[in-house]
């Protein structure tokens, strides 16, 4: 698991190939595996392969999003939050895993934050992919990770570039 960690970057330029459904299997069977708050999964996952719902999911928001528009798949992590008051943190978790997945799978992705972001002209992000997908509007949407293989090749980080001086012992400001 530290060699994925190691490997994964947020990488926002894909090879026009697809991903094979082999991968996209192993991809969903990885992010039903996530941990839920008291086994509730409140979380939904939408699949998008089709390519104009790609671009048209690259506009979800102002800033940061257009990357989506060049990825062949994107997951969709959305979920109820009558099910669970904690939503927003098992569809993050459910998020980090596709991620580390579609490192090990050899694939790359990166994540647009949709919850709490603007689409523009005082219309939600969350909005927006809602009523693009089909959502029903007691659904949030915490975020799209596009995934693909890359067109970019970024190391992953140093050993020398993690912030060391963030981790405390027994309080904080004690070191170890």
């Amino acid at each position: 698991m530290l060699d994925i960690l190691r490997q994964r970057r947020s990488v926002r330029k894909f090879l026009d190939t697809p991903v094979e459904q082999e991968k996209i299997s192993q991809l969903i069977e990885a992010v039903l595996r996530s941990p839920s708050s008291r086994g509730r999964n409140p979380w939904e996952f939408i699949v998008v392969t089709e390519p104009m719902l790609l671009k048209q999911l690259g506009a979800a928001k102002e800033h940061g999003s257009a990357f989506l528009a060049e990825a062949p798949l994107a997951i969709v992590v959305a979920a109820d939050p009558e099910k669970c008051d904690v939503w927003v943190e098992d569809c993050s978790i459910a998020a980090i895993i596709a991620q580390l997945t579609s490192t090990a799978l050899g694939l790359a992705s990166c994540w647009a934050q949709i919850r709490l972001r603007s689409h523009g002209q005082g219309v939600s992000a969350d909005a927006y992919v809602k009523s693009l997908l089909g959502l029903p509007s007691s659904y949030m949407v915490d975020c799209i990770i596009g995934i693909g293989y890359p067109a970019e090749n970024k190391p992953g980080h140093s050993r020398d570039s993690l912030h060391d001086q963030q981790v405390h012992f027994n309080g904080f400001g004690k070191k170890a």
